[in-house]
């Protein structure tokens, strides 16, 4: 995956660290001299440094050919602007942080793919989205656990099939509970009657975690 990160502080460092640990190719735009300096001696990566804003550097950085696009600047300003020039190259995905919640609506407007608060996302929950797309949202409960949102592909499996059946046929490991699904506007309480349809957006609590094989089940890609 080729992956460009603006914005070095804690939370794009620690995108950087991860990412670059499983091997991505990574570009990263940096408008501190120093901040830039310093990620470039301690990581594989490529690291320029300039005004994040410029479509130049962007150019420069290679948005146009990558799979992801991240802005984890402090300043909303310079993230939208990332975001608008990252949808003008055709980037598959966008991703940014904000600081102030009431300008979400102009990042989705965009069509940004996840926009999350800067101040209770940590850098590690970035690089899982930008990993995993058809998880909607997710949450940590410790251990391994996690509840997270995904939605359910053309393709899949457990399209078509009640929840009964999807334990009896092993679709749904023991260690996965569905605890809800959101079809359109409506919110179903499953139960092992319940049909899934494409499109479901099934919320569920995997004590052992999300894993490859669960994430294929419901016809996402890894």
């Amino acid at each position: 995956m080729y992956i460009v990160i603006v914005g070095a502080g804690p939370t794009g460092r620690q995108i950087v660290e991860l990412a670059t640990a499983d091997q991505h190719e990574v570009v990263v735009v940096e408008s501190n001299e120093e901040r830039a300096g310093a990620l470039s001696a301690e990581f594989d990566c490529l690291v320029l440094h300039g005004d994040a804003a410029s479509r130049p550097l962007l150019e420069e950085a290679g948005v146009p050919e990558a799979d992801a696009l991240i802005a984890t600047t402090d300043d909303d300003a310079t993230n939208l602007m990332v975001m608008m020039l990252g949808r003008e190259m055709e980037v598959t995905q966008l991703l940014s942080s904000i600081s102030d919640p009431s300008h979400g609506p102009l990042f989705e407007n965009l069509g940004v793919h996840r926009v999350e608060n800067l101040r209770r996302l940590s850098g590690r929950q970035f690089y899982r989205t930008i990993q995993r797309p058809q998880v909607r949202d997710f949450m940590e409960l410790g251990n391994s656990a996690e509840i997270v949102e995904i939605m359910l592909e053309a393709g899949s499996p457990l399209t078509g099939t009640t929840l009964q059946e999807a334990g009896q046929k092993g679709l749904l490991p023991n260690d996965v509970i569905v605890v809800a699904i959101n079809r359109g506007e409506e919110l179903h309480v499953p139960r092992g009657d319940t049909t899934l349809q494409v499109g479901d957006i099934v919320t569920i609590l995997a004590s052992k975690g999300v894993t490859d094989a669960l994430m294929a089940t419901f016809g996402s890609q890894t």
